[in-house]
């Protein structure tokens, strides 16, 4: 029941700031006619320009991503995993919240990580904390954000303070009701799979093993090239193929995301700054739509200062870290339909929730 009610505020919420940019993008003229603009010589080189920045700024951060994620694959074992997780629920809501200080991620790169601690043994709800705090909360994040709004420090703590809160309330939500895994395949079953190469590598120590003691050092030997063979393959084979499952999700979200920007009139802006309600939800759908990297967000942020209250702003930089457009592309691949409409539900409401407190005190 509780599920269908934030599904009912959240998924509206998103969807009214969307729809709001929508009816943005038509203010100056029909859908042909915003569309036609794009051919113009000018909006064209911005649509070009917009397009190859959003991937460039993506590429490195998935890059990193999935190669982070093919290391733990490959070197780290579930019993690990499972040892440094905390057991108690609270304690591991907070530790995935803070993950991020140690192991700053984009959102670009975040997603294959988290789908591989999940399937190595980690609670899935301290991976989806993980997934939306780590973006934020983490040093190069809170110096960009400092350094945008440097007249106006408090909204760099407010966005570190907002993100921390939404991402430990949704863990702790989520500890209570999620038993199964919300993974769309279960790829523990793959890393011990016979075909996998870790499986290989055992079967081969085990023939080694079998050898007389005469040949029983230069067994071991043999077995341990083996082994770190097999891992350096490993990690080549699973960071090539999560590498491409991400990225055609990658150019297909940058490529929208550079139409809409090219289209916007930013001008219009200030029809819904006004409105305590609306420019809330507006700015959430402007940052799920726009899609920018978390550490460099804050400055586009930034330019609508003068237009916009804080709490808005703090909305902006929130949700558009924890949930956007290229992200949902993405999410879809790796979660379960009905825990990815949760999650924006969710984030939808508490960020709106904890950025309008947060205004309060700025």
């Amino acid at each position: 029941m509780q599920q269908k009610l934030l599904l009912r505020l959240g998924i509206p919420t998103l969807a009214a700031g969307c729809l709001m940019m929508a009816a943005l993008i038509l203010t100056s003229g029909s859908l042909p006619g915003a569309l036609l603009r794009l051919t113009e010589p000018a909006n064209l080189q911005s649509f070009k320009i917009l397009f190859i920045s959003i991937i460039l700024e993506a590429f490195p951060f998935i890059l990193l991503g999935v190669i982070f994620s093919a290391l733990l694959q490959a070197f780290v074992t579930d019993e690990t995993i499972k040892k440094w997780t905390p057991k108690n629920p609270v304690a591991g809501v907070l530790f995935g919240g803070l993950l991020g200080i140690a192991f700053p991620l984009c959102e670009c790169g975040m997603i294959p990580v988290v789908r591989r601690l999940i399937a190595k043994g980690m609670p899935a709800y301290i991976g989806i904390v993980y997934l939306l705090a780590g973006p934020i909360v983490n040093p190069v994040v809170f110096a960009s954000t400092y350094s945008a709004f440097r007249l106006s420090p408090g909204i760099a703590y407010s966005r570190m303070a907002v993100a921390f809160t939404v991402a430990v309330i949704i863990g702790l939500i989520l500890s209570k009701w999620m038993k199964k895994s919300p993974l769309k395949h279960n790829e523990s079953l793959v890393a011990h799979s016979p075909g996998h190469p870790g499986s290989r590598t055992r079967h081969i120590h085990e023939e080694n093993g079998a050898g007389s003691s005469r040949s029983h050092v230069h067994s071991v030997q043999t077995a341990a090239k083996g082994r770190w063979r097999s891992k350096l393959t490993s990690v080549l084979s699973h960071s090539s193929d999560e590498f491409f499952e991400m990225g055609k999700y990658l150019i297909f979200g940058a490529l929208l995301t550079a139409i809409i920007q090219t289209a916007v009139d930013r001008s219009a802006l200030a029809l819904f700054s006004d409105q305590p309600i609306l420019s809330y939800m507006f700015m959430m759908g402007f940052a799920f739509i726009l899609s920018i990297c978390s550490t460099s967000d804050a400055f586009i942020a930034a330019s609508f200062s003068s237009l916009f209250q804080p709490g808005p702003l703090i909305s902006f930089l929130v949700f558009g870290a924890m949930i956007d457009f290229k992200n949902t592309l993405m999410l879809l691949t790796t979660f379960k339909l009905k825990i990815v409409l949760l999650l924006i539900a969710l984030t939808s409401v508490l960020t709106m929730a904890a950025a309008a407190i947060a205004e309060a005190f700025i």
